[in-house]
């Protein structure tokens, strides 16, 4: 299915790489919310899971030294830890749903998402430390189901007082980490299609291009057209992936 893929399916591949390289460049976020719902009309569950690791991984390198100066890193050190105690279960249970199920998922919680951060909520409590283990083990287990570990980082810290630039790079470093773990564990699932090893290093040049611009792009003091730009392309992509339109 993955290595003849069509002119126009190769085409969707490699623009949703993009959008969502230019979303995450100047939003922090968004990546797997804009490419997934769009990959899964093309590949399988795995498949999508495969190519965007791959491309995850490199494609964000050039905004990687910026987030590090910007971080907090006891806040980020935590959520990786519950994502690394969860993600191991969330992909088990994808073994067991399928394809259209995972549509589903990746498109619905893109969509719920959005509506708690559209609505304005906002957390006043503290971040405190099991609130952010909790969240990190919330996106493991959200990774390996849906392939979206940032809804339950993003809620969090979007609904949070934090500066912008501390969400932006938290986010930012944690989602690039989801990737860093979840290429092993798709191993010992045996579930590493070569073919979609290939596209993913394809995907590389469409997701550089798209991050040196959403990068470029980034001024804190656009936050609020940053956000609304980043909810309509998701919003569009959810709706988009939805099987209902096969």
């Amino acid at each position: 299915m993955l290595a003849g893929l069509e002119i126009t399916d190769a085409a969707i591949l490699a623009g949703a790489a993009f959008l969502a390289a230019l979303v995450r460049g100047f939003s922090g976020f968004g990546s797997g919310l804009i490419y997934l719902p769009l990959a899964g009309i093309v590949l399988t569950p795995f498949q999508a899971l495969t190519t965007i690791v791959i491309f995850d991984l490199l494609g964000p390198l050039p905004l990687v030294r910026r987030a590090l100066r910007q971080c907090e890193g006891r806040d980020l050190m935590r959520l990786v830890t519950g994502l690394i105690l969860a993600l191991p279960i969330g992909l088990y249970v994808l073994t067991l749903a399928p394809p259209e199920t995972f549509r589903y998922a990746v498109s619905t919680v893109a969509l719920v998402l959005l509506v708690f951060l559209i609505s304005g909520l906002r957390y006043r409590g503290p971040l405190n430390p099991p609130l952010i283990f909790g969240t990190g083990a919330c996106s493991g287990f959200l990774q390996g189901v849906s392939g979206l570990p940032g809804p339950p980082v993003i809620l969090l810290y979007m609904a949070s007082t934090r500066p912008a630039a501390i969400i932006r790079a938290n986010t930012f470093l944690f989602l690039l980490i989801t990737d860093v773990v979840l290429l092993p564990m798709l191993w010992l699932y045996d579930r590493l299609d070569p073919a979609a090893l290939y596209w993913g290093a394809l995907l590389i040049v469409p997701t550089l291009c798209g991050s040196l611009i959403g990068g470029w792009l980034f001024r804190p003091r656009y936050e609020r057209i940053y956000r609304a730009t980043a909810y309509t392309i998701i919003a569009a992509s959810a709706l988009a992936g939805l099987p209902l339109w096969s």
